[in-house]
């Protein structure tokens, strides 16, 4: 990873949490709760799906780059950082998370906030001190193919802002219960 692409993913992480955070922080419960429709998730939901999949990913990466790397190995997304950015964090194609992803009610809602920050700084001190070349270390992903673990890093943030949308438009939606004036 080079100096720029260090920094570029330090700072998408920093972005990404600050923006998911300045729209669910002060959330009420009923507010976290609130469902556009049966099939939809909440926002606590979504938050939920956030942290889990962050920490799984974090998991793979440390993992992944603990073994050695493969220089010969591309990514699907091969000198394409924005382009696989631009796909991630576009929801017009809507995917269904495979089953281990999906929410369960693991955190209570008071935890949801706190396990997000953790978690954000876990990967931000990933991002900040790995002497590994990512770009020479592959993981493959479910809808996106190989992807180098430098991509899986910027992945994070670009998953964050993707149901950072899917938040915004729950909190959108005709019933979301507003506060009293």
């Amino acid at each position: 990873m080079t100096p720029s692409e260090r920094q570029r993913a330090i700072a998408y992480l920093a972005e990404t949490r600050d923006r998911l955070l300045g729209t669910t922080r002060g959330l009420s419960p009923s507010q976290l709760q609130f469902k556009p429709a049966p099939d939809r998730w909440c926002v606590a939901e979504c938050l939920e799906h956030i942290v889990f999949v962050e920490d799984r990913i974090l998991g793979r990466l440390s993992a992944t780059v603990s073994e050695p790397p493969n220089p010969s190995k591309r990514s699907a997304f091969d000198g394409t950082d924005d382009e696989l950015l631009g796909t991630v964090v576009n929801r017009t194609q809507r995917a269904q998370a495979p089953e281990p992803l999906r929410p369960t009610g693991r955190w209570p809602h008071d935890r949801l906030i706190p396990e997000f920050e953790a978690v954000r700084k876990r990967s931000a001190e990933f991002a900040a001190t790995t002497d590994a070349n990512l770009r020479h270390h592959f993981l493959r992903h479910p809808f996106l193919g190989e992807l180098d673990c430098y991509q899986y890093l910027l992945l994070i943030g670009g998953h964050c802002d993707r149901h950072h949308a899917q938040v915004e438009e729950v909190i959108s939606s005709p019933g979301f219960p507003r506060p009293a004036r």
